[in-house]
């Protein structure tokens, strides 16, 4: 082969070179381009996967049920329920506070009518025996009747002798109904019971000048027993 030829040769091939290679450049690049394309598609379609399933409920992204909840408590529906009234508690001889007031009060009357809750209080919380406070008070005043002057005018409901005077009399007065109240029951804890006398037989010496004291309070409190 001459020198001539080669020549023609070689710029055969550089003319089809130059017509095939950017072909082949042109389909390489459109083939890149469709794989990037590709790739940011999928990558938008898992970014928009985990972006809904971030916004998704609770119950929605992590469903619930008995079986993966170890707190959930089924409580029996035929199970009782205790709806009974709290019962109120005994106080004293089988009564309750209200059923105790309410047995003074049937005892009370006149000016000392209703104030069988004060008597009730006082001589619980002194650990007077209620029955015999209120025996000693319709004895000493006839308030099973009428009261006496020493209650209407002077709030003395157990003839109690003291100061300030009771119309100059030896006997005490109060300010009011209940502080004479109060007075008597706590006269009766602390100068009677805290020396064991707690019966009308016991105190019927110191109390009272009269034999037959004991006797007159105990049927008051049959009395009042019996109401």
């Amino acid at each position: 082969m001459n020198s001539n030829m080669k020549v023609v040769i070689v710029v055969v091939l550089g003319v089809i070179m130059s017509m095939v290679l950017p072909h082949f450049m042109k389909i390489d690049y459109e083939t890149s381009v469709q794989s990037q394309s590709q790739k940011q598609t999928q990558g938008n379609q898992e970014k928009a996967e985990t972006t809904e399933l971030a916004m998704a409920t609770p119950d929605e992204a992590h469903p619930v049920t008995e079986e993966t909840n170890p707190e959930t408590i089924i409580v029996p529906s035929d199970e009782p329920v205790d709806t009974a009234t709290p019962v109120e508690p005994v106080v004293y001889d089988g009564l309750t506070m209200n059923e105790l007031v309410e047995k003074l009060n049937r005892s009370l009357k006149s000016t000392l009518s209703g104030t069988g809750e004060s008597f009730a209080k006082y001589c619980l919380e002194m650990g007077v025996d209620p029955y015999l406070a209120v025996a000693i008070v319709l004895h000493e005043t006839g308030c099973n009747y009428s009261c006496s002057t020493q209650v209407k005018k002077c709030n003395n409901v157990g003839g109690m002798k003291g100061s300030p005077s009771c119309n100059g009399t030896s006997y005490a007065k109060f300010n009011t109904l209940d502080d004479g109240i109060y007075s008597f029951v706590k006269n009766l804890k602390e100068n009677y019971y805290d020396y064991g006398l707690t019966t009308p037989e016991s105190m019927n010496k110191k109390y009272a000048a009269s034999t037959t004291w004991a006797t007159k309070v105990k049927h008051y409190i049959n009395k009042i027993k019996a109401a």
